[in-house]
């Protein structure tokens, strides 16, 4: 499933109204305002990558009162090291059967 996370600076005021609006938005998994260089940060969910860009692109782009936004487009999950599912107790043979 295809996933993103969305870096958003808003204008000087707007950051609840924009919170609002985004978690509104089908395949917004979750949006929370950061301290920073960016207001918001929001994870993006679909099932393709075209609906993916559809959400980033057109629904959260006609929310009003965002000023810019950085999108970072995870490409795959990684797989658990050795080191991690021992440290886990993971079982690597389960681990390996699951994924």
């Amino acid at each position: 499933m295809p996933m993103a996370y969305v870096l958003l600076n808003t204008e000087i005021g707007a950051e609840s109204k924009v919170l609002e609006a985004l978690k509104k938005i089908d395949g917004v998994e979750e949006a929370h305002n950061l301290w920073g260089i960016y207001d918001i940060i929001a994870n993006i969910k679909a099932d393709s990558l075209e609906k993916l860009r559809y959400i980033i692109a057109k629904r959260i782009g006609q929310v009003e009162k965002i000023n810019s936004k950085l999108t970072i487009v995870i490409t795959e999950k990684p797989q658990p090291t050795l080191e991690d599912q021992v440290f886990f107790r993971q079982n690597p043979m389960e681990t390996a059967l699951i994924h």
